[in-house]
C-alpha cells in the first residue's frame, strides 16, 4: 500500500511539472480562470508591481533634476526619455534581474534601486546614481506604486467590465419594463410589479455605488522614513520638500498625497475604496440570488448550447451556473476586501510589516470580482423570459389585488375595508377572478366605484414604473 502511494505521488509530482502553467497554479484565478483574469496581471503581478516601483524611482529622480541641486545641474534633460524607457518598455529580463538581485538583498525595493544603479552605469550616467532613491524609505515607493497600479487596473479593467454589467442590466430593464410579474415578499405572493423594474432596482443601486466610488481619492504617502523628510531636510534644508512632494505625488504621479503620516500611508481612503467595492459586490450577490430564484420559479428559461452538459447524471438539467459562479466569486472577493479594509489602516507605532504582505493581495479580490462580472454578463445574456408562466402566476393569485380594493374602499369611507378584504382572502385556498367579481357586485357602493374596482387585475395593478 505504501509503495503504491509513493508511485502515485511520484506520478503526480513529475507529470504536473510538464503541464501548462495555468494547470499548475494553486489559485484558480491564475489557473482555471486565467484567461478571464490575465489582463489584471499587467497591474498586480509581481512583475507589474516591480515595474511600477521602477516608474516611481525614475520619475522621482527626474523630479530631483528639476530642483536647484548643484550635483544634478549638469544632467541633460535629453536623457530623460532613456530613463523613462526603463519602465515604458519594461521587459521580463528586467524583472528577472531585479528578482535575482533580491536574492542577496532580501529587500524588494532595494533590489530595484540596485538595478537602476546598474542601468545608470550602462547609460553612462553613473555619476548621478547616488540620487536614485535619495532620502527615501521603501514605503515611499510602495505606497505610491501600489495606488498607481490599483488606479490604472481599476480604470482599465475592472470599471469597463462593471460598466458592461450596468449596461446589460439597464437594457433588460427597459426591454421588460412593461412585463407584469407577481412579486413575492417573505416568499409569499404580493402586489404585482414588472420584470424590468425589479432589474432596474439593481441597476440604480450599482450606479449610486459607482458614483460614490469616484469620490474616494487614490491616496499616497511620500515623506521619508517617518514621514517628516528628515534625511531630505538634513541634506538640503533650503529646499521646500513638502511642496516638492505635493507636486510630485499629486501632479506627476496623479495621486493625492497624505500630508501627515508615519512611515506608511494610513490607508484610510484605500479601506473606504475596498469597502465600496465590497458594497458593489454585495448588490451583485443580491442580484444573482434573485435571478437564480426567478429561474427556479420558471419565470426565466435559459438559452441552451447543444454541446454543454447540465449534469453528469441528469440529462435534462440546465443549471443557473453563471449566477452560482458569480455569487461564489463575489463572496471570496468580499472576504478579502473585508480583511484589507480592516487590517491596512492598523499598524504598530510608526510602522510594522503586516501591511506589506497584505498589500500584495489587492489584485486577488479584483480578479474574483472580474470573474463574477463576466459570469453575470453571460448569465443575463442567456435569460429567456417565460411570459406564459408569468401570466399563469398572476392569474392564480387574484388575492394580491385586495390591497387595491381595500385602499379604494378606504377612500370611499367604506366601513373597515381592510378587515373585510382580510376575511375574504387571508389563508383561503383559492381566490379567483370570479370570486373577486362576486365580492364587488355584493358591495354597497356606487356603480362607478364597482366599475373602477372591476378594471383592476393582477396584470395591470403594477403601480408607477419609474425607469
Amino acid at each position: 500500500m505504501i509503495n503504491y502511494y509513493k508511485r502515485i505521488q511520484y506520478y503526480f509530482s513529475s507529470s504536473l511539472i510538464e503541464m501548462n502553467n495555468s494547470l499548475n497554479a494553486i489559485s484558480p484565478i491564475d489557473g482555471r480562470y486565467r484567461k478571464t483574469t490575465e489582463s489584471l496581471a499587467n497591474y498586480f503581478s509581481e512583475a507589474a508591481i516591480i515595474r511600477y516601483r521602477v516608474l516611481v524611482e525614475v520619475e522621482y529622480f527626474i523630479a530631483l533634476c528639476k530642483l536647484p541641486l548643484s550635483q544634478l545641474e549638469k544632467f541633460n534633460p535629453e536623457d530623460f526619455p532613456e530613463l523613462r524607457d526603463l519602465y515604458l518598455n519594461f521587459s521580463e529580463d528586467y524583472a528577472f534581474r531585479i528578482k535575482d538581485i533580491e536574492k542577496s538583498t532580501n529587500h524588494d525595493v532595494k533590489a530595484v534601486e540596485y538595478f537602476l544603479r546598474e542601468k545608470f552605469e550602462d547609460l553612462h550616467l553613473g555619476q548621478y546614481k547616488e540620487f536614485i532613491h535619495f532620502g527615501l524609505t521603501s514605503q515611499d515607493i510602495n505606497n505610491t506604486a501600489f495606488p498607481i497600479a490599483l488606479k490604472q487596473g481599476f480604470l482599465e479593467v475592472y470599471k469597463p467590465l462593471l460598466d458592461q454589467v450596468l449596461t446589460i442590466l439597464k437594457a433588460r430593464s427597459k426591454e421588460w419594463k412593461k412585463i407584469p410579474m407577481l412579486a413575492h415578499t417573505h416568499g409569499q405572493p404580493a402586489s404585482p410589479t414588472t420584470v424590468g423594474k425589479e432589474l432596474f432596482v439593481f441597476a440604480e443601486r450599482l450606479e449610486k455605488q459607482m458614483n460614490l466610488l469616484e469620490s474616494v481619492p487614490s491616496s499616497a504617502k511620500f515623506g521619508g522614513a517617518t514621514g517628516n523628510f528628515n534625511a531630505h531636510h538634513a541634506a538640503y534644508p533650503k529646499i521646500d520638500w513638502v511642496q516638492f512632494a505635493d507636486v510630485f505625488v499629486n501632479q506627476t504621479l496623479g495621486l493625492a498625497r497624505s500630508l501627515t503620516t508615519t512611515q506608511i500611508e494610513h490607508y484610510d481612503n484605500l479601506a473606504a475604496f475596498f469597502d465600496n467595492l465590497k458594497r458593489i459586490n454585495t448588490v451583485l450577490i443580491d442580484l444573482c440570488r434573485d435571478l437564480w430564484t426567478y429561474i427556479s420559479m420558471d419565470y426565466f428559461k435559459q438559452k441552451v448550447k447543444k454541446s454543454e452538459v447540465g449534469s453528469s447524471a441528469m440529462p435534462h438539467k440546465v443549471n443557473p451556473i453563471e449566477f452560482e459562479n458569480a455569487e461564489g466569486n463575489l463572496g471570496i472577493a468580499n472576504a478579502i476586501f473585508e480583511h484589507l479594509s480592516a487590517k491596512l489602516p492598523v499598524s504598530r507605532l510608526q510602522r510594522d510589516l503586516t501591511d506589506s504582505t497584505v498589500l500584495r493581495n489587492i489584485g486577488v479580490p479584483l480578479a474574483h470580482s472580474v470573474v463574477a462580472f463576466n459570469s453575470i454578463i453571460k448569465g443575463i445574456d442567456k435569460l429567456l423570459l417565460h411570459e406564459e408562466k408569468l401570466r399563469k402566476d398572476l392569474d392564480d393569485n387574484w388575492a394580491v389585488i385586495s390591497e387595491a380594493y381595500q385602499t379604494i374602499l378606504r377612500r370611499e369611507n367604506y366601513p373597515d375595508p381592510y378587515q373585510t378584504l382580510k376575511d375574504l382572502t387571508r389563508g383561503k385556498a383559492t381566490i379567483t377572478k370570479q370570486s373577486m367579481l362576486k365580492f364587488i357586485n355584493e358591495l354597497k357602493v356606487s356603480d362607478k366605484v364597482k366599475t373602477e374596482l372591476k378594471k383592476i387585475t393582477p396584470h395591470n395593478y403594477t403601480g408607477i414604473i419609474s425607469i
